[in-house]
């Protein structure tokens, strides 16, 4: 979808010109292919699945990653809900307003859907997926729980919220799998809840 003659949203699940994106993140890590991530676009893509870039004048700027709540890398449940796995916007191109431009291309997208949910962090040491960020964006806490990591940050308390934006009134609302969440996430290493392949643990995060 062209927005000006200099922004442009890709959707890379339909683009193959971009395919690479579909496991590079625009976070600063290094980047690699990796089997979980494979597995789950396998599936998750014959679902829904899309992600979708935000280009600026030739450049990648941003991007947002969404599917169906049965195909989500989110242990969130609810009919006729997306989840958004993830948005990110560098710190080069922030106050283009291009977070919002994504979320709005996400939800005219998807017209008949109830609603959209994604996770949130307060008080955790990463700067993706922040509460405010997602607040800013029009999501609302529906619940959440304390956490600490057991082998990262140790004491260093934060909290995950389940956010909701309701398209239509009077909808079921999402809920989540706690138990899963605890176990941490592996559908992208750049996630703040990521479980590395190799953990042993059961539950990498503990409630508090």
């Amino acid at each position: 979808m062209r927005s000006s003659s200099e922004i442009e949203i890709i959707d890379i699940t339909e683009d193959g010109g971009y395919e690479r994106y579909l496991y590079r993140c625009l976070s600063p890590i290094p980047f690699r292919e990796y089997r979980k991530r494979r597995e789950y676009l396998e599936v998750a893509i014959t679902k829904g699945f899309h992600k979708k870039l935000v280009v600026f004048n030739g450049e990648v700027v941003g991007q947002i990653e969404y599917a169906p709540a049965d195909a989500s890398g989110c242990p969130i449940t609810g009919n006729n809900v997306i989840v958004m796995n993830c948005t990110w916007i560098p710190r080069r191109a922030k106050g283009h307003n291009f977070g919002c431009k994504l979320l709005t291309d996400m939800v005219e997208s998807h017209k008949t859907a109830a609603g959209f949910a994604t996770l949130a962090l307060e008080n955790h040491w990463s700067p993706w997926m922040k509460r405010e960020q997602m607040e800013k964006l029009g999501f609302k806490p529906l619940t959440s729980i304390r956490v600490t990591h057991r082998t990262k940050h140790q004491g260093q308390p934060f909290k995950i919220h389940l956010m909701w934006l309701p398209a239509i009134k009077n909808v079921n609302q999402p809920a989540w799998n706690e138990s899963k969440l605890l176990e941490g996430l592996n559908f992208c290493l750049a996630h703040p809840l990521y479980r590395p392949e190799k953990t042993k643990l059961g539950e990498i995060f503990e409630r508090i």
